[in-house]
């Protein structure tokens, strides 16, 4: 299955035509990524087995709807992989997460309690128009209850998809809007018309509908741990690569040469 496409395509040609579309950064950075990861468990006694490869693989299967062994097959041809490299991409996964609960699980309630009011959300509408004209008009019209917002939305939004879907912007965090725009949401009353706000956009009505405080969820648990992971990650691997220019740089670059698919860890 590995080699699916037999004497078709050498791996020599797949690095250069990656080099070609500029994309041998993005590759190189995640082999690197899982060097790290894989020296830092060690480091740590952090390993995962053969048990808890099997659960997840079948979880695998079970999202996939792989419910016979020849569906599973059949599914790791098209995929142009081996069980080998279904269960050896499980196992740095499930790798990484380990790594990712030992560094940081203590630090996730921190940092949620510091930046609780960030987490917070709303399910907001809005309405964005070209001028302020139309848009004070509006206004007015929506708080004398001789339009809806929703059909306001529909009738006189710029963006036609949020036409079609009557202004509505879903659930926002506080941190995913503008502070002019956040102070003015976040202080309003469910149902409360916002008076129009000018962006480089055109001029904003706002409703929020309902407001969604802050939990430390099991998503938003993930989400966090998976934001310091990441941004460790990074650091490491820039590290890395910091090193081996600074090596280069004494040895003048005439004793090694490496390219970044092969840096050492």
């Amino acid at each position: 299955m590995k080699d699916f496409y037999g004497p078709l395509i050498e791996a020599s040609e797949i690095i250069e035509l990656l080099r070609q579309q500029q994309q041998i950064k993005t590759f190189s950075q995640k082999v690197l990524q899982k060097k790290v990861i894989e020296k830092a468990s060690r480091e740590r006694g952090l390993t995962v087995t053969p048990e808890e490869i099997q659960a997840e693989g079948d979880q695998l299967r079970r999202e996939k709807r792989l419910e016979k062994a020849a569906d599973t097959i059949a599914w790791l041809v098209d995929q142009m992989i081996s069980v080998e490299d279904l269960e050896a991409g499980i196992c740095d996964r499930l790798l990484a997460q380990k790594l990712a609960e030992h560094l940081f699980s203590k630090e996730v309630e921190k940092i949620f309690v510091q930046n609780k009011l960030q987490f917070d959300q709303i399910i907001l509408y809005q309405i964005v128009v070209a001028s302020p004209q139309l848009a004070q008009e509006l206004f007015y019209q929506i708080q004398e209850g001789e339009i809806s917002f929703f059909d306001a939305a529909h009738l006189y939004d710029i963006d036609e998809n949020r036409r079609h879907i009557c202004g509505c912007q879903g659930k926002v965090y506080r941190w995913g809007l503008k502070p002019d725009i956040a102070v003015a949401v976040f202080s309003a009353k469910p149902g409360e018309v916002i008076r129009p706000i000018e962006t480089e956009l055109g001029y904003h009505l706002f409703l929020v509908e309902k407001f969604l405080p802050a939990e430390l969820t099991p998503e938003r648990y993930q989400e966090i741990l998976h934001n310091l992971f990441n941004e460790w990650l990074a650091n490491e691997v820039n590290y890395l690569l910091y090193n081996q220019s600074d090596n280069l740089r004494r040895t003048g670059g005439s004793e090694i040469h490496l390219t970044p698919e092969k840096m050492p860890i």
